[in-house]
């Protein structure tokens, strides 16, 4: 197995290791977001901590999740996810904002669940299909050890979810509230004798390290939401001290299913922390398990070849701020199927990238898994300016969010601090005509193509919320508009960078 930080073992005040001390290797994983071919190789890896910990029965074994595995409103790319927690062994998730994405079709989805959804800071309303479905923690037993297991949800939840029918039956607590809960049923767990608890936080890695500093009893966080990609033990910045000043660890693994984590740990009689150690593991280093592709590829139905790529740069390192010719190649795509003077892309939606070979169903699914659907809307000048500003400060943003915007029919530079510098419109004879972003006008107006979830003023972006000028509301998404320009090319495409995105 191939991990980062693979044999640095953090020692915590401890000399030597009593008979009575407790093993815990825990299998961790967030925000795979839907991205079903990493879920292969992930299996693959579960299966080989599986194989390691068969031979160490005083190891207790841990899987857990901390939500956003699920993503958007489609429900194969949701059905695998569900699949994909039960064949890797999960027996609790935290409920992040995208489990929430789903609207008509969650309550068929909710009963194939067989593991424990957690979150101790919502309240649902009886009408809701998560009624009765949520509990606030679990316990869990390995070797005659209790483990308490404490979930949340993120509080911006409604900043990061599609507005629906769902949302409102949901309510979530906000941050000194949450933490009250979380508090809450820490002690409820301490008072049945339990004394290693891990919170499954969906809360992001800057609310997470308030909670270690400002609760008791809690040992570990899970964490997800943010994206962070956390390495090793860090003291100040994974490894902190509880109001009682014993040792708590955060955890996470980056996002759509990159890598996935292994904190192996050691506790004392009292349930304290004596040695950690924190692996990052790489989905790519494992091969895609056969029979769970199988299953998937039933699931998903017969497999389409569209096209084909004959060059095509590499994955990104920065998702949300970094220039993308994948996403550039998407949104040309779009303006030029559906003929509009621009078309948006909010990087957000952008989860995967294209390899020189073929271009089929499940490769679509895997790059755009939200299946956000498409509106064209008529937006000024002004709008477009302001809404390009807004994306420009996911630079210096916790997070990087909302993230960029990718587009087609615009070219601008941004700074890294966060600043729209220039801004031109290139026509579809490829003509630049430079924007004045100090002075755009609010008369002058272009067909764009963005998705619903834009559309609708959502991720903070109130300004692409005009519903009287929305011209048409599309019942696809952007893979259609993908299919549509490879199947009509004759030739294999190239995907280069063009420089419409440069950062200063």
């Amino acid at each position: 197995m191939c991990f980062h930080a693979k044999g640095i073992l953090k020692m915590i005040n401890s000399i030597d290791r009593p008979a009575n001390n407790v093993k815990t290797s825990i299998f961790y994983i967030n925000d795979f977001h839907g991205k079903s071919i990493n879920m292969e190789r992930t299996v693959t890896a579960a299966n080989a901590f599986d194989a390691r910990n068969k031979n160490e029965p005083n190891v207790d074994t841990l899987k857990l999740s901390s939500g956003d595995i699920m993503i958007g409103e489609d429900f194969k790319t949701n059905q695998l996810a569900v699949m994909f927690q039960k064949k890797l062994g999960i027996t609790s998730s935290a409920i992040g904002n995208h489990e929430f994405d789903m609207q008509d079709k969650i309550s068929t989805i909710l009963p194939q669940i067989n593991y424990n959804l957690l979150s101790t800071n919502i309240k649902i309303t009886p009408n809701s299909p998560w009624h009765n479905k949520v509990a606030s923690s679990s316990i869990e037993e390995r070797n005659g050890h209790k483990y308490g297991i404490i979930g949340t949800t993120p509080i911006d939840l409604f900043k990061r979810s599609k507005e629906g029918s769902i949302q409102k039956e949901i309510h979530v607590d906000k941050i000194k509230e949450t933490i009250e809960d979380i508090q809450k049923e820490a002690d409820n767990l301490q008072k049945q004798g339990i004394n290693k608890i891990i919170l499954l936080s969906h809360l992001g890695y800057t609310v997470d390290k308030i909670i270690a500093n400002q609760t008791k009893g809690i040992d570990v966080i899970l964490g997800g939401h943010s994206h962070d990609l956390l390495f090793d033990v860090k003291e100040g910045e994974n490894l902190f001290y509880s109001k009682l000043g014993e040792p708590v660890i955060i955890t996470q693994a980056g996002r759509d299913g990159k890598n996935f984590g292994i904190l192996n740990l050691e506790f004392d009689a009292n349930g304290i922390i004596k040695k950690v150690q924190n692996n990052i593991g790489n989905t790519h280093d494992f091969k895609r398990y056969a029979p769970i592709k199988y299953v998937f590829d039933k699931v998903f139905g017969a497999r389409t070849t569209y096209g084909y790529i004959n060059e095509a740069p590499g994955p990104l390192s920065h998702d949300l701020i970094e220039p993308n010719p994948h996403a550039y190649f998407i949104a040309d795509c779009i303006r030029k199927d559906l003929d509009a003077d621009i078309a948006i892309l909010p990087s957000s939606n952008v989860r995967g990238y294209f390899e020189k070979g073929k271009v089929d169903t499940r490769i679509l699914a895997d790059i755009l898994p939200f299946k956000n659907k498409l509106y064209e809307v008529n937006y000024s000048e002004k709008e477009l300016v302001d809404a390009f500003k807004l994306a420009s400060k996911s630079f210096t943003n916790i997070a990087n969010k909302p993230g960029i915007f990718y587009a087609s029919g615009i070219k601008y530079t941004v700074s890294k601090n966060g600043h729209l510098k220039s801004m031109s419109y290139i026509d579809k004879k490829g003509k630049e005509k430079p924007i004045d972003i100090h002075n755009p006008k609010e008369n002058k107006f272009y067909k764009t193509i963005i998705n619903d979830y834009c559309a609708m003023g959502n991720d903070g972006f109130k300004i692409l919320y005009q519903p009287d000028r929305v011209i048409a509301k599309y019942q696809f998404d952007a893979t259609k508009c993908i299919k549509d320009v490879l199947s009509k090319s004759d030739k294999p495409i190239d995907i280069k960078d063009d420089n419409r995105i440069k950062i200063v």
